[in-house]
């Protein structure tokens, strides 16, 4: 089961960077946040199954990184010039 959602934390991840990297909009890249929240929480689960502690320290703190992005994309009004 382990192997199977470090696929799945794999796709998300990939899919996430490069929404980012595309910057197609402010709303696809908080979007892309939202994915890459799911991918490092799918890591955590990961990293407990197999009992990888720096994986699933690591995907701790960059979930909370992505909350940022979420917050920073989704949540605050983009800036008027």
């Amino acid at each position: 089961m382990g192997d199977s959602l470090g696929y799945v934390a794999m796709v998300t991840g990939i899919i996430a960077a490069v929404l980012v990297s595309a910057n197609f909009s402010r709303k696809i890249t908080g979007y892309a946040f939202i994915i890459f929240s799911v991918s490092s929480v799918v890591w955590v689960i990961v990293g407990l199954l197999k009992g990888e502690p720096p994986l699933v320290i690591q995907n701790i703190a960059l979930t909370g990184v992505n909350l940022f992005g979420i917050y920073r994309w989704l949540i605050v009004k983009a800036p008027t010039e």
